[in-house]
């Protein structure tokens, strides 16, 4: 309390009262420094993320699409977003770490063992200009190959994506097994991998491989440039669908720092500058994602009795 010979000075000098109150506020100043320099100090907030893409098509033309998103996210977000390309599906939890990625655009396979593995959040997807969000796995031939059931594969070559692709891999093994073949390997007289899907579709349309195994998207867009797909391929078999590839961050990404970004690509749509961006990437929205998208793929990796947390395997 303040004492009657203090209260009668300050009312006769109220300039001192004044001086108080900055002398104070001083002190209080001076003890948050002391306690920001005692290590308690503000987290600086993230100036970039790195985000990683998998090599579903032409890397260069897949590149030159996720730019556009790129600048029209760091615009908006305040902070830049850099793309590291991956050359292979392989290896993807060794590089996701390595290269300290913030997040990537997964395909279903990759976002399952990511999620399994490190935990990442699978936060938005993009929806195709034909209104889809999902994708589908494709098993193909030449009409003139003769080839039309799984008996007539025996002995034949087959061209797979990558043992980390849904349509690519786990689906075609999923089919081998409803049919009764246990180890595709051995029954079919060869098998390798493209290491993209639109590589295992023109390895069959050019006589490389007799069937083939490819997701329906990319199919479809190859078919739409070049008349010889849909002239020449058959598709014999068709998958459920999974979701379209999407963006899963780190779990310990700042929690504002996730919400922003989802909200912005949400929001896309709703002003001139982010339709435009949309268009250009290939997509006309962005759309949740969650674990329940996922229900298919993670039935067709029981049925073939592959452990998520545990698979691994590496490109030759």
């Amino acid at each position: 309390m303040i004492s009657a010979v203090k209260r009668r000075l300050m009312e006769r000098f109220p300039a001192l009262l004044f001086v108080i109150i900055v002398v104070a506020a001083l002190s209080i100043s001076a003890c948050e420094k002391t306690k920001k320099s005692a290590g308690q100090e503000e987290k600086p907030q993230q100036q970039q993320l790195l985000i990683g893409l998998i090599p579903e098509q032409n890397v260069f033309r897949q590149r030159e699409r996720y730019l556009i998103l790129g600048k029209y996210l760091s615009s908006r977000l305040g902070i830049t977003i850099n793309f590291t390309s991956l050359s292979r599906y392989g290896n993807i939890i060794e590089r996701f770490n390595a290269e300290k990625m913030d997040g990537a655009f997964f395909g279903s396979f990759t976002y399952a063992l990511a999620h399994s593995q490190l935990g990442v959040e699978a936060i938005a997807r993009p929806v195709n200009l034909d209104g889809t969000s999902t994708y589908h796995g494709y098993l193909f031939v030449r009409k003139d190959s003769g080839i039309r059931t799984s008996t007539d594969m025996k002995g034949k070559r087959f061209v797979f994506v990558e043992r980390a692709t849904t349509a690519g891999y786990l689906f075609p093994l999923a089919y081998f097994k409803e049919n009764g073949i246990a180890d595709p390997h051995s029954y079919l007289g060869e098998t390798f991998f493209a290491g993209s899907h639109d590589a295992a579709i023109q390895a069959v349309l050019n006589k490389e491989a007799d069937i083939g195994a490819a997701k329906n998207t990319i199919f479809d867009q190859m078919a739409a440039e070049n008349p010889r797909i849909e002239k020449e391929l058959m598709i014999l078999a068709t998958s459920a669908v999974v979701p379209q590839n999407s963006l899963a961050m780190r779990k310990d990404l700042d929690p504002e720092l996730k919400s922003s970004l989802k909200k912005i690509l949400f929001d896309m749509k709703n002003n001139e500058e982010g339709r435009q961006a949309l268009r250009r990437f290939g997509a006309r929205d962005f759309i949740e994602t969650s674990e329940n998208d996922y229900e298919y793929f993670y039935r067709l990796s029981s049925q073939v009795g592959i452990d998520l947390k545990r698979y691994r395997y590496h490109n030759e």
